[in-house]
């Protein structure tokens, strides 16, 4: 990287220019669509392509980075909004392997604003009851960041409230690939039979080991596909596309996303009548009526 670079570090910009603290007003939005929504069912699992940052402050007339640094307020919201909603898990495709291929200049001002990022934010986090966990190629990570994120870990292992991963150096083929990596040694070493490998083993060797897969995949940005993210997980997920840049990605954007969900049918292989039937069973039969197969 050039010591001429002149790309303004995350750290230079002054904190006062977002709020880091829920309004009375935001609290308000949340509630209302929870009485709007009733008794139907949430999305146990929200994953999240936040794309758009770059082409927001393009668009604009401003660098990719200050882009990223609006997208965070948007990351705020989200959180905020998917804890106080009742979600039991978020994530969010923040920093994929791919992107390490960006100008030098904005990937280390992408460090930067997660070190940030991750400072301000983590108190607020422990207090909504959030467990901070990374997914990813951890050890790709600066050493400096790997120290702030691991902190934050720390800090709020103990949590009861939402699990927010945080995917960085993510790839879902290389999420798939360690996974098998890792079945294979368990082969090598006995303790594993090839014969009786399962489609749970393989889940189990995830990232997202012991997590429900993800009910809903938000991409927002206007493209319309997967990007390499969660690629096994989100098998029988919800998708919505948002032409929304993520910066601008409202509470109210989110509701919608959430509202269609809520609108479709998920049959997991079955046809229409089956589901109304599991629907309508009686309570101890419709627990494991609409399992994915």
């Amino acid at each position: 990287m050039s010591t001429t670079d002149t790309t303004p570090d995350a750290d230079a910009v002054p904190s006062r220019a977002v709020s880091f603290r829920i309004s009375s007003d935001e609290e308000a939005e949340v509630e209302s669509f929870r009485a709007e929504l009733g008794a139907a069912p949430l999305p146990r699992h929200v994953a999240i392509i936040m794309d758009g940052n770059g082409r927001w402050a393009e668009r604009r007339g401003h660098t990719r980075v200050l882009g990223h640094r609006r997208g965070a307020a948007a990351v705020r919201r989200v959180i905020r909004s998917a804890s106080q909603l009742g979600v039991e898990v978020l994530s969010l495709y923040a920093f994929s392997r791919e992107n390490w291929s960006r100008p030098p200049d904005e990937v280390r001002a992408l460090m930067s604003l997660i070190r940030r990022y991750v400072r301000n934010e983590v108190e607020e986090i422990h207090e909504r009851r959030v467990r901070f966990n990374v997914i990813g190629r951890f050890q790709e990570l600066p050493a400096e960041v790997r120290r702030d994120l691991g902190r934050a870990m720390e800090k709020t292992r103990s949590n009861d409230g939402m699990l927010l991963n945080v995917a960085l150096s993510y790839s879902g083929r290389v999420d798939i690939l360690d996974a098998c990596r890792a079945l294979v040694a368990r082969v090598a070493a006995g303790g594993l039979d090839p014969a009786e490998l399962s489609v749970d083993d393989i889940a189990g060797a995830l990232s997202t080991s012991g997590r429900p897969d993800p009910d809903l995949l938000i991409r927002t940005g206007g493209d319309l596909r997967v990007s390499n993210f969660l690629l096994w997980q989100i098998a029988y997920a919800e998708l919505y596309f948002s032409d929304v840049l993520w910066p601008d990605f409202s509470n109210h954007h989110f509701f919608d996303a959430i509202r269609a969900f809520v609108q479709r049918e998920r049959r997991f292989g079955r046809t229409s009548s089956q589901v109304q039937q599991a629907v309508s069973a009686p309570r101890d039969v419709k627990a494991g009526a609409l399992a994915p197969k």
